[in-house]
């Protein structure tokens, strides 16, 4: 297995067709290891821009890339097929720093060619998430490239910053620190159900009546006296939560319970908070998290 950490560099540029903007790649960069985590190869090409005829300025000043380095590089099918030829014909599995760069990349293929999915990507891992999961920082927190080099006692300040293979070589020495005999366990293979997954949208279940929705959830027992509590402003839905107030008939208390379920892929994501109303009208949060 040999491992292709990539990273790119883009330009926000705006697409008249569909009055909208994207992120046109303008840099390719990556570093080869062989199963022994050794370098053997490097890629580093400029992609000519076909949407974007200038570099933002913040673009520019982050990465240092001028417009006359865009113009050089050579069109995009060109670039992806070099990357392709690089790679070759091994068993590989290519690796970035969150998921974001695999996001661009498909979506130039798809703007940029018309292919719904990338010819060379068979195997993949977001090597943050994996990172992170072995240092044992919440994968939520989405640790930056120069702290985690940190984390593990690296100076990232002896890597150049934000170009696209520079980036790849510091992926890669991150990646070194924790690569452990699970790795396997970490590969996703890039089939449909991958592409769907990644572009999947999340969402709150707004409609109280949806199968996905527990109904079981939607109440309230007082903690203190054990009494099911009585609804006296009905369930509505605001801002992702269904929400209600409910009275305890025994003490008299009364709470705002709010319920959220957010559907992702392929799990259903279910939160719920109970807030005591005061006199004064300040919300104390006495329960909160999963039901």
């Amino acid at each position: 297995m040999y491992y292709i950490i990539m990273d790119l560099e883009w330009n926000n540029a705006f697409v008249h067709r569909t009055k909208s903007f994207m992120n046109e790649i303008i840099e390719v960069g990556a570093v080869m290891l062989n199963e022994e985590l050794e370098e053997i190869s490097e890629f580093s090409c400029f992609v000519k821009s076909r949407i974007g005829k200038k570099i933002r300025s913040n673009i520019k000043k982050l990465t240092h890339i001028t417009n006359d380095d865009m113009r050089s590089g050579e069109p995009f099918e060109a670039v992806m097929k070099k990357f392709q030829d690089w790679i070759g014909d091994r068993e590989d599995v290519i690796l970035t720093w969150g998921n974001g760069d695999i996001r661009v990349i498909i979506e130039n293929f798809r703007f940029l060619t018309g292919r719904e999915t990338v010819p060379f990507l068979s195997n993949y891992t977001d090597v943050q998430r994996y990172f992170q999961i072995k240092r044992n920082i919440p994968v939520e927190k989405q640790l930056g490239l120069f702290n985690a080099a940190e984390d593990v006692g690296m100076d990232p300040n002896s890597f150049s910053h934000h170009r696209a293979l520079d980036d790849s070589l510091l992926t890669a020495e991150c990646f070194r620190r924790v690569r452990s005999d699970d790795f396997a366990r970490y590969i996703l293979p890039c089939d449909n159900a991958f592409y769907e997954k990644l572009f999947f949208k999340p969402y709150a279940i707004s409609n109280i009546n949806s199968p996905l929705v527990d109904k079981s959830l939607l109440n309230y027992t007082c903690e203190e006296c054990g009494v099911k509590g009585k609804l006296i402003k009905k369930w509505r839905y605001s801002n992702q939560y269904f929400r209600a107030i409910y009275e305890c008939p025994n003490c008299g208390k009364r709470v705002r319970v709010a319920v959220r379920f957010k559907k992702y892929y392929d799990t259903l994501d279910t939160r719920k908070t109970v807030t005591l109303i005061t006199d004064d009208e300040t919300p104390v949060l006495i329960q909160n998290g999963l039901e």
